[in-house]
């Protein structure tokens, strides 16, 4: 008996232990720049209307709740949600630093959903961003039919131009 209960308990330690964590939705910019600088990780900068935008919530649906793209992120980037809701409060400061960011990357928001990989440069203790994409790939990524991984290999087509 003590056997199959140390098997059991043994199987789901290791079946906890095993399965990966959601990658984290960052909503302070500062936190994701500093984390992107300390791990050399590209920013994704997710540009959306969270509880208005149909194409936002289905981008979220059908590939960011996804297990691929969840993993694939862990890998690859820092998530930084800079939401626009109409219902939803926030604060101040969160609508300072979201409206900042949406003036930094003005040319490349065209509507929501938007998602921009940037790279965190510091200069002169100021952060500016690089841009990651091309004239070829495009330098912004929303919803792209085909689920996670037509979306996957979009971002990687942008990652690629990465210097």
């Amino acid at each position: 008996m003590k056997k199959i209960i140390f098997l059991v308990l043994t199987f789901l330690c290791l079946n906890v232990y095993s399965q990966q964590k959601d990658p984290v939705w960052h909503t302070d910019a500062n936190k994701a720049i500093n984390l992107s600088l300390q791990t050399g990780k590209p920013m994704f900068l997710f540009f959306t209307g969270s509880d208005w935008c149909i194409w936002c919530k289905r981008l979220v649906s059908e590939v960011f709740d996804k297990k691929e793209f969840k993993d694939w992120a862990n890998k690859n980037i820092i998530l930084l949600e800079v939401d626009f809701p109409k219902r939803s409060p926030q604060s101040e400061e969160l609508k300072a630093q979201n409206s900042q960011l949406q003036r930094t990357f003005q040319g490349l928001i065209r509507g929501y959903p938007t998602g921009i990989f940037a790279q965190p440069v510091l200069k002169d203790k100021d952060v500016q961003f690089s841009v990651i994409g091309s004239e070829e790939t495009g330098f912004s990524l929303g919803y792209v039919r085909g689920g996670a991984k037509t979306w996957i290999l979009e971002a990687n087509k942008r990652l690629k131009t990465k210097k």
